[in-house]
């Protein structure tokens, strides 16, 4: 690597590192008051934990990535050993955020035991290749290391790949399905309450609505991450490497917990006629309309014999 290039990856770097840190510190204060009104004062749920989990635990890998490379001189066996153990938390955190669709997944199937049980037992074999993933890819450094760049001004720690993307393209598939499977079960049941809510000619109900919004988007970020990460391996340009990492640096640690606050947001009214038990105090009744009183007490009374999550 030419002197040149040294530093325009080091101006890369840098830039990149200051962009994530704002946009991660500026969404946490976006969202502190609702997450202290829905969280915080709220009785603890499953949900809540998990919401925690993704807050806070992307909140320190987004945070570290930031500060990881250039921002901050760290030495080369440090660098490598913090890029490691980045990577094993984002698998992880990949992880949560996808048990986090398949237990708003369970709600929207009105918790069906059996539905819950096969995606978790699919859901095994995709956790043992993120694990297979990092070890094979990310805890070897005859195929993944870093390198400490030296400059005139300057020293800063960068990726070395040393192997094609391949290996990480196939690695990448059966999370991209997975998320097909489940994308594929909550369009479904949105198709099925559509139709039986134009026969009865009613509005939609909005948790539903917000769930399967909820795994729409979640679908395309995962697709677009996984691009993004393959496209690493390939031998991309600086300007393009650094795209990409702003991406997967900012984007996953944002979005999800944003998009379970979004769901709690939806029926956030102080008119509730009921806060259904079944989406972890996440939906609302309201009733507008006489029609609408009626199903919300069938739904009640429904609801009584079925699962509390």
């Amino acid at each position: 690597m030419s002197e040149q290039d040294a530093v325009a990856g080091l101006r890369w770097n840098n830039n990149i590192s200051v962009v994530t840190i704002t946009l991660i510190s500026y969404d946490y204060f976006l969202l502190l008051d609702k997450e202290v009104k829905y969280v915080w004062k709220r009785p603890w749920t499953p949900m809540s934990y998990l919401y925690l989990v993704v807050r806070y635990f992307g909140l320190f890998l987004a945070l570290l990535w930031g500060c990881w490379g250039g921002l901050l001189y760290i030495p080369e066996p440090a660098c490598y050993n913090l890029v490691v153990l980045m990577e094993w938390g984002y698998s992880a955190y990949g992880c949560i955020a996808e048990i986090i669709l398949i237990w708003r997944l369970y709600a929207l199937y009105n918790c069906s035991k059996l539905l819950l049980w096969i995606l978790l037992g699919l859901f095994l074999p995709i956790v043992a290749v993120s694990i297979g993933t990092d070890v094979l890819l990310y805890s070897r450094p005859n195929v993944f290391s870093v390198k400490e760049i030296i400059t005139a001004d300057a020293k800063y720690c960068t990726f070395s790949f040393k192997t094609g993307p391949m290996l990480a393209t196939y690695t990448s598939i059966p999370m991209a399905c997975y998320d097909t499977l489940l994308i594929i079960l909550a369009a479904a049941k949105l198709v099925k309450h559509l139709k039986e809510r134009k026969n009865l000619n009613m509005r939609p109900n909005t948790s539903i609505l917000a769930i399967v919004r909820l795994h729409i988007v979640c679908f395309l970020l995962n697709l677009i991450n996984q691009i993004f990460l393959v496209m690493l391996w390939a031998g991309i340009s600086i300007p393009v490497m650094s795209i990409s990492e702003l991406f997967n640096d900012t984007v996953p640690f944002i979005l999800a917990p944003r998009l379970t606050i979004s769901i709690w947001d939806t029926h956030a009214y102080s008119d509730c006629v009921y806060v259904s038990r079944t989406f972890e105090d996440c939906g609302c009744w309201t009733s507008p309309m006489v029609f609408e009183e009626r199903e919300v007490n069938s739904e009640i009374e429904s609801e009584m014999g079925s699962c509390i999550v």
